[in-house]
């Protein structure tokens, strides 16, 4: 499995940034796919997971109602869409996948994932 995020930028607070991720190497549909995001001097942290199964899609409390995650229909590509950006959402998001499901318990713990890609920069400042 390989993973491929782009779609990182720089914006102003305020603005919308749509990030993506690339599926290959195997049969997308079997994998859930999470994001997640690292800032200088912390912790990866989770920030959203879309289910294999059903599509469900879980966020982070500091995402909630700003972010959304979607598949297409193919199932080889993951977007984030990031609106209302704020200086704290500044980091280096991946997104990482596992064959199977996620719950609302696991789908932002990085153990729970086995694959990951690299990642791309977000920056929000003015």
């Amino acid at each position: 499995v390989q993973l491929q995020a782009s779609g990182g930028g720089l914006v102003q607070p305020g603005a919308s940034l749509r990030v993506s991720c690339a599926f290959s190497g195997s049969t997308p549909e079997y994998y859930s796919i999470g994001w997640f995001r690292q800032a200088p001097g912390k912790e990866r942290e989770g920030v959203s997971c879309i289910n294999s199964a059903d599509g469900k899609a879980y966020y982070a409390d500091s995402v909630k109602g700003r972010f959304t995650i979607s598949r297409d229909n193919a199932k080889t590509t993951v977007y984030l869409q990031m609106s209302s950006l704020m200086p704290e959402d500044t980091a280096v998001y991946f997104c990482a996948a596992v064959m199977g499901t996620v719950v609302a318990g696991n789908c932002g713990r990085r153990s729970r994932y086995d694959y990951w890609g690299q990642g791309t920069q977000v920056t929000v400042s003015s």
